[in-house]
C-alpha cells in the first residue's frame, strides 16, 4: 500500500464523501495510514461497509486507474496536496481527488467559467469567440465543460490565440465525451488541462454533469453565461456560482430569442449585464488579487526552494519592464517576450508585493 493506491481506493469507495475523508485524515494523518490501520474509533461513525473497504481493499478496482496514471501527462491531485486549487477547496463540497491530463499547475491560475447552450445561435457562438479570445489574451484561463455549442467555442477561442483553457469532464479521462470533440480534447491537453473527479471507465451518466458543473464554477473567479434557455443546465451552473458568492455575468440578447431568456432571467436575479470583455476583467480583478495572495502563500510553503528562486527571478524579469510612469500591459508582454497568461499572473503577485500598482486602462506603474 502506498499513498497513491490509498487515494485511488478511497475515490472508488461508495458512500465515502469529503466530510468523512477529512475526518479520517485528521485522525490518521495520511490516506496510507487509514489502510494500515485495522481499528476505527467510534467517534468517526463509519458504516460497516466503509470499514470493511479499508480492512480488505479491492486492489483490482483501481487497476485501470493505475494504468491510466502510468501514461505521460496524466496526474492525480488530492485535497491534501499543496497545489490543490484553493478556490475549489473553499467550496462546500470540493472533490477529494482530481484526475488531470495536461498541466496540473494551470489549475492555480486565474480562471473564468464560460458556459452556455449546446444549441447555440450563430450570434452566441460569435460572442463566445470574441470574448474568449480577448480574455485569454489578457491572461485569464477559460474554463468550461467541453460540451457542444458554447463550451466548445470557448475552448477553441482560447486555443486559437495560444491561450490557456481547462475542460472539466463528466466522465473518466480515459474517454472523450462528446466523441466528436476528441481532437479538441487533445488540443486542450496541450494548451491547458482536462480535469475530472471521476475515475476511469466512468460513463457519461446524466447525474455526473451537475457535479462536473460545480467544479467548473468552483475553480473559477466567476462565471460568464453567453446563452441559455430558461430550462437548462447552464442556469444550474450559474446558481452554483451564486451559492459560493462569486460573480455571475451574462450577455443580453434579443427579447425574441429563446437562448437569451436565461441570461435575462439571471440579470433580473442580480447577475451583471456584460457588454465587453473589459467589464469582465474589471469585475474579476479583486478576486484575482485574493487568489494570487493565497497561491503566493502556498508556493512559499513548498519545500522545493529552487522553484521559489526561479519564481522570484521571473518576477524581477517582468518588473524590469515596468516604468515609474504608466506602462500598458501590452508593452510589458511585448518587451518581456513572455505569454500574456504568465505576465498577468506575475503582475498580480507583484502588486501584492507592493512593487507595482494597477491603473485604469490595463496599465501598471512601478512604486
Amino acid at each position: 500500500m502506498d499513498n497513491t493506491n490509498a487515494w485511488l481506493l478511497m475515490n472508488r469507495t461508495k458512500g465515502l464523501g469529503i466530510a468523512t475523508i477529512q475526518k479520517l485524515l485528521s485522525y490518521f494523518d495520511t490516506a496510507e495510514n487509514i489502510y494500515l490501520n485495522q481499528r476505527f474509533p467510534s467517534e468517526l461513525s463509519l458504516p460497516q461497509s466503509i470499514k470493511q473497504s479499508f480492512i480488505k481493499p479491492n486492489f483490482k478496482s483501481i487497476e485501470s486507474d493505475l494504468r491510466w496514471l502510468e501514461k505521460n501527462n496524466n496526474h492525480i491531485l488530492t485535497i491534501e496536496d499543496d497545489l490543490y486549487p484553493p478556490l475549489l477547496k473553499n467550496t462546500d463540497s470540493p472533490p477529494p481527488m482530481l484526475f488531470i491530463t495536461g498541466d496540473k499547475n494551470i489549475l492555480l491560475q486565474p480562471q473564468l467559467a464560460v458556459v452556455g447552450s449546446r444549441n447555440a445561435t450563430p450570434v452566441g457562438l460569435n460572442n463566445t469567440t470574441l470574448f474568449c479570445k480577448n480574455l485569454a489574451n489578457n491572461g485569464l484561463v477559460i474554463t468550461s465543460g467541453m460540451a457542444l455549442g458554447i463550451d466548445g467555442a470557448a475552448h477553441n477561442a482560447a486555443i486559437s490565440v495560444n491561450g490557456k483553457t481547462i475542460a472539466v469532464m463528466g466522465t473518466g479521462l480515459d474517454s472523450v465525451y462528446p466523441a466528436r470533440h476528441k481532437e479538441l480534447a487533445h488540443e486542450i491537453s496541450k494548451n491547458g488541462a482536462l480535469v475530472s473527479e471521476f475515475p476511469t471507465n466512468t460513463k457519461p451518466n446524466a447525474y455526473n454533469f451537475p457535479r462536473r458543473n460545480r467544479i467548473i464554477c468552483g475553480l473559477s473567479l466567476g462565471t460568464l453565461v453567453v446563452e441559455a434557455a430558461i430550462q437548462s443546465g447552464t442556469l444550474i451552473t450559474a446558481r452554483q456560482t451564486m451559492e459560493i458568492n462569486r460573480p455571475v455575468m451574462a450577455i443580453p440578447g434579443s427579447i425574441h430569442s429563446p437562448m437569451a431568456k436565461g441570461c435575462h432571467l439571471l440579470i433580473k436575479q442580480g447577475a451583471k449585464l456584460i457588454e465587453s470583455a473589459q467589464e469582465i476583467l474589471e469585475e474579476l480583478t479583486p478576486l484575482a488579487h485574493s487568489l494570487s495572495y493565497q497561491i503566493n502563500e502556498k508556493l512559499s510553503a513548498l519545500e522545493n526552494k529552487q522553484t521559489t528562486e526561479n519564481l522570484d527571478n521571473t518576477h524581477l524579469a517582468i518588473l524590469e519592464h515596468i516604468m515609474y510612469e504608466a506602462t500598458p500591459i501590452d508593452e510589458i508582454i511585448s518587451n518581456s517576450q513572455r505569454s500574456a497568461q504568465e505576465v498577468t499572473s506575475i503582475l498580480l503577485l507583484l502588486e501584492l508585493e507592493n512593487k507595482i500598482k494597477a491603473l485604469p486602462g490595463a496599465q501598471y506603474i512601478r512604486i
